[in-house]
């Protein structure tokens, strides 16, 4: 079994990107007029790695942001995970950051989250030289094999628990009753944090969704999380929701997958709406199509006004 970092830090920043900044990068965080919002430019971070003919095994988002400093000042925030070593990395952070300079005539921000293994690979700029004309570009990097578990816990921003539940799904890659049980502390670690329901659901996706686990031993998970949310130990988070969905699509079939997605549109019509939400769907129930379903429950999701 393959575990997938990719997917699940794209949506955790998407979620959380103001939280990312402050718990990674204090210092940038303190510059920017948050205020104002951001805006995500993922079409135009897709027009310029088109350009750059290397390899995309990675997460990068780019960000407009606003700055405290004069009126009206923006400016370009390119954010890059690294799971995995990699010798041209430095060479694509630079490739990507002059890229948006030309794109954009200014100078953008490059930020790098080292999420890798190996506790060695540091790298934090590029640099060449040819007859006297020299680039020197340095860019800050954050190292998650530097962040210890016990002062993870103890911290308030919710990509302190997408920190943890990335390193101990690493320490746990070929030990799935390890993983099982350590994900089971995460899950629970969510509410001895006292996090918001709506924190708590978009946490949990994350940590189920990267802390992945073969189906048996998934099966135990869903039966302790039952067992826990019964005693009322686990509220909001109830086993509809995973099993309809991230099942329906295990099971192969186009009547699995519609089953799934529309459990989980209506439980969380139910979570964010209460009752009345239900009412919404006897009208969704008539959608045949998978893409519309899909569209309309991942902007359920993103809907931050719960009940």
């Amino acid at each position: 079994m393959s575990d997938d970092y990719d997917n699940p830090w794209k949506e955790a920043i998407e979620q959380y990107f103001k939280e990312f900044v402050a718990f990674f990068f204090p210092k940038a965080y303190r510059k920017i007029d948050w205020s104002k919002g951001y805006v995500f430019l993922d079409k135009e971070l897709r027009k310029i790695t088109r350009k750059a003919e290397i390899s995309r095994k990675y997460v990068d988002k780019l960000v407009q942001v606003w700055l405290k400093k004069g009126d009206d000042v923006w400016a370009a925030i390119h954010i890059d995970v690294q799971s995995q070593s990699e010798d041209d990395f430095p060479k694509r952070m630079y490739v990507y950051n002059y890229r948006l300079f030309d794109r954009y005539d200014r100078h953008a921000a490059s930020f790098a989250v080292l999420s890798d293994t190996d506790a060695t690979w540091r790298p934090s700029g590029f640099r060449q030289e040819l007859m006297g004309c020299r680039v020197n570009f340095r860019f800050p990097t954050v190292k998650l094999t530097d962040y210890k578990y016990e002062e993870l816990e103890k911290s308030d921003n919710p990509f302190a628990v997408v920190v943890m539940a990335h390193l101990k799904t690493q320490e746990t890659a070929k030990d799935d009753p390890k993983r099982l049980k350590e994900k089971l502390q995460i899950v629970r670690h969510l509410y001895r944090k006292g996090f918001s329901k709506q924190d708590i659901l978009n946490l949990f996706r994350f940590i189920d969704w990267i802390m992945d686990l073969p189906e048996d031993t998934d099966r135990i998970f869903s039966d302790e999380l039952e067992a826990e949310e019964k005693e009322g130990k686990m509220p909001y988070i109830t086993s509809v929701e995973r099993v309809g969905y991230k099942r329906g699509f295990q099971e192969g079939s186009q009547k699995g997958i519609l089953e799934g997605i529309l459990k989980a549109i209506g439980l969380g019509l139910e979570l964010k709406f209460g009752k009345s939400g239900l009412r919404l769907m006897n009208k969704i129930s008539e959608i045949g199509d998978l893409e519309t379903l899909d569209a309309i429950y991942e902007g359920l999701r993103k809907v931050s006004e719960i009940k």
